[in-house]
């Protein structure tokens, strides 16, 4: 499986002929490697509403005939809006044709903004996908909670994506407790540098990460990572 960093906590990722994209913020994202025109996906998943997570997900969609798998609320406003789409919530799995998705809890909100009113998109969440015997976990945006250690018991997880800037997520402190909790083999650090509120010191996080025994991988937008 290959997982490819697009910037903030967009993610594609690749395996047995499949193409899969997580929190498209591309269109607006300095950062970004990739263009939404360019993108050739055969999914798309979103954790929450949030335009940084939503990003180009239904632009997307709709140029690739693609599916998109998002918590109840949120998937049901991008079926309005044109998508196809496949209804979750959290706690629940269902095996696509590329592999496994399951659902988790994640701490935070989740809202469209139509002009200055917000279209409530249900709970935000994070998600465990799994393709060929390898399992990526995308912690969406959250805070730490205690559940995590439950996510990690439950689950062998192969790659954790965690948001480090804190401010609207978990910070660098929060995320390496996350990882005692989570145990992954790997883990890539996502969700800071993108604005001036979420810039951080990814070295620090991959330091104390390494101090715990754990191989961190700091991706730059464009760099990937084969789990």
């Amino acid at each position: 499986m290959k997982v490819e960093f697009c910037g903030h906590s967009c993610f594609l990722i690749l395996d047995n002929g499949y193409s899969i994209i997580i929190d498209p913020f591309l269109t607006g994202n300095a950062l970004a490697s990739l263009k939404p025109e360019d993108v050739k996906v055969d999914a798309v998943i979103l954790t929450h509403g949030h335009g940084d997570h939503v990003g180009d997900g239904i632009t997307i969609a709709k140029n690739n005939d693609a599916l998109v798998i998002a918590p109840y609320e949120l998937a049901a406003y991008c079926e309005k809006n044109g998508t196809k789409a496949h209804a979750m919530h959290i706690g629940g799995a269902y095996n696509f044709p590329f592999g496994r998705i399951k659902l988790t809890p994640a701490w935070h909100g989740s809202a469209v903004m139509e002009g200055d009113i917000p279209i409530y998109t249900g709970n935000p969440c994070g998600v465990l996908l799994t393709m060929q015997g390898k399992t990526v976990y995308h912690a969406g945006d959250t805070g730490l909670f205690g559940d995590m250690k439950l996510i990690g018991e439950r689950h062998e997880i192969d790659l954790a994506l965690l948001p480090i800037g804190d401010n609207f997520t978990m910070g660098i402190s929060d995320a390496l407790y996350a990882l005692k909790l989570i145990s992954p083999k790997k883990v890539v650090p996502m969700h800071y540098n993108t604005f001036p509120v979420i810039e951080v010191d990814v070295n620090e996080f991959a330091a104390g990460a390494k101090d715990m025994g754990f191989e961190c991988v700091v991706l730059n937008p464009g760099e990937s990572t084969l789990v």
